[in-house]
Order: structure tokens, then sequence, then C-alpha cells
């Protein structure tokens, strides 16, 4: 009976050895099942310059979508399902936080800044 005791004994601490083995190397590498934070952005632009240096566009490179378009002013909204583009004349576009429900009213709101009325 004591031999079976200190049998299961030495099982058990083989057991817990080897456990404590791979949770060394589980933590080492980031195992065990573990989620990691996510870390924020850098606040260099160094990531987004490498990006448009990498980028290949033959005609005009937008900017801030890094879409390769024909001329500046047809470069599209980052986020279009909030922003509306409103081209300005001569070539110039910008985009703006889109002004309420109704289509157009963003180009109604910029006209009224540009004429000095809001």
């Amino acid at each position: 009976m004591e031999l079976l005791n200190i049998f299961f004994l030495l099982i058990g601490t083989f057991g817990m050895g080897v456990k404590a083995q791979f949770g060394f190397f589980d933590q080492m590498f980031g195992g065990g099942g573990r989620q990691q934070e996510p870390q924020d952005v850098r606040s260099d632009s160094s990531w987004y310059a490498q990006q448009y240096e990498n980028a290949h566009c033959s005609k005009y490179l937008c900017p801030g979508t890094l879409s390769c378009v024909s001329f500046p002013h047809h470069c599209p909204c980052a986020w279009e399902n909030v922003e509306e583009k409103v081209e300005l004349g001569e070539g110039i576009a910008v985009c703006a936080s889109k002004g309420g429900y109704k289509a157009g009213e963003t180009l109604k709101k910029i006209e009224l800044a540009r004429k000095g009325l809001l």
C-alpha cells in the first residue's frame, strides 16, 4: 500500500513538473489561451508614410485613402457612410460630415459658410 502511495506521489510530482515546464513556455511565447490587450497605434506618421511610399499609382494617389484616381478631385471620401464629398470648383473637393437627413444638405451649409452666412 505504501509503495502504491509513493507511486502516485511520484506520478503527481512528475505531472506538476511537466505542467510547470510547459507553463513557462506558455508565458514566454504568449500561449495559454490568454488574449493580449490590443496596443494603441503609434503617434508618429511613419507607418502611413511607408504605405504611401509603397503604393503604386501611375496617376494621382489620394493622400487620405491611398486610392489611385485620374484627378485629385476624384478622390473618394474615407468614410462614405458619414461623409459627403463636395466639389468647390476648379478641381477642388472636400469631404465633410453629412449635414443631416436630406441629400445635399452638406453642400448647402458649405455654400452658406463660403458666403459668410453661417
